[in-house]
């Protein structure tokens, strides 16, 4: 299989992002030449991210078999819009230095397997180097954001075109999956980055609330702001502020759109280009898949749809999975599939904890 390598220095990369950004905040006349060779370096530059994402697959596949062989492995290469939205919050960023454009997931079944995964990673000597490390399970985030993050700087030991890409390494239990795949999901139709911390408080309070209530259920650090409501009181004021938002009957109505979508195993492929399309209350998912030869042509029709998409508000992304069985099962939040979610969330309904004596 042939990988795309780096055509741009680290400086023309970070130059590209600023044009980006740029022309994402004018409000006047801008040059598109400019901005069409600034998508075509961030285009080469986020596609040289799949060989490094490959290598890093198999070595936690192999890992995987002994700690919990039915885990998820995923792997995608952050959407531009992503990407842009990135370097505009984030002070200081630029693209040459951004650490997840390529990422690599892996959700397993446990609290216990996860922790084992994240210790195996912890004493595991590589000639890649661990640049940063982010345990939100321990510390979560205020928005209820719980996973461990690992970042690694590629490096063989031979001499390598793709020598300091870095990648994004997360790991979670299927609980705190659930709740990411339902902040995304809901993020998506109130047309808001819920992810990011942006969007309607009632929203960003109930997701935060409820990661405290899982939180509670792995029996782990609660999320700031909530620990001081015991499980009872978590409990209750999930179920009461589910109720109240009509949380279920939201994304069970996304969720209806799409459950015509395939999930037999026989249809195989390396990579799938998956469209979200929203057009008023209707949701429909396209998928185009390729074969592992086939990756340049991926990456050719990705930028096409994201160029499309920022006129139709298509949710774009190209990712890497064995089947469209696997593909659905990790990245639920592209086929809006929370079921996994609105189990727990009866689950906490129906809990002992949620009853008013």
């Amino acid at each position: 299989m042939s990988f795309p390598i780096p055509e741009f220095s680290r400086k023309q990369v970070q130059r590209a992002g600023y044009t980006l950004v740029n022309f994402e905040e004018s409000e006047g006349d801008f040059d598109m030449e400019a901005w069409h060779d600034a998508f075509l370096v961030l285009t080469n530059w986020r596609a040289c991210h799949g060989y490094p994402i490959n290598t890093f697959q198999a070595t936690l596949r192999n890992k995987l078999k002994k700690i919990d062989p039915d885990a998820l492995v995923a792997q995608r290469l952050k959407r531009t819009p992503s990407i842009i939205n990135k370097l505009q919050r984030i002070k200081g960023m630029n693209l040459a230095r951004m650490q997840d454009i390529g990422g690599l997931r892996a959700v397993v079944n446990s609290l216990p397997q996860l922790q084992i995964l994240h210790q195996e990673y912890k004493t595991t000597i590589f000639t890649h180097t661990l640049v940063s490390e982010y345990d939100y399970v321990k510390e979560p985030k205020e928005s209820g954001y719980r996973s461990v993050h690992l970042i690694y700087r590629y490096k063989l030991r031979y001499d390598s075109p793709y020598d300091g890409l870095q990648l994004e390494l997360q790991m979670r239990t299927k609980l705190q999956h659930a709740w990411a795949t339902a902040v995304e999901t809901m993020g998506t139709f109130l047309r808001h980055s819920l992810k990011s911390s942006e969007g309607p408080d009632e929203w960003l309070n109930f997701f935060a609330l409820v990661s405290s209530a899982f939180a509670h259920s792995e029996k782990m650090p609660l999320v700031p702001g909530y620990e001081h409501l015991s499980k009872a009181e978590t409990y209750r004021k999930t179920k009461e502020d589910s109720e109240r938002l009509g949380v279920r009957e939201k994304l069970e109505r996304f969720s209806s759109a799409v459950r015509a979508i395939p999930t037999t195993g026989k249809k195989r492929a390396a990579y799938y280009l998956v469209e979200l399309q929203l057009t008023g209350d209707d949701s429909n998912v396209k998928i185009t898949s390729f074969a592992r030869d086939k990756l340049e042509e991926a990456n050719t029709q990705y930028s096409s749809a994201e160029r499309e998409a920022k006129l139709t508000g298509t949710q774009v992304v190209l990712v890497a999975a064995g089947s469209i069985e696997s593909l659905k099962r990790a990245y639920p939040n592209y086929f809006l599939d929370t079921h996994e979610f609105l189990t727990h969330l009866e689950k906490i309904a129906r809990s002992k904890f949620s009853i008013v004596e």
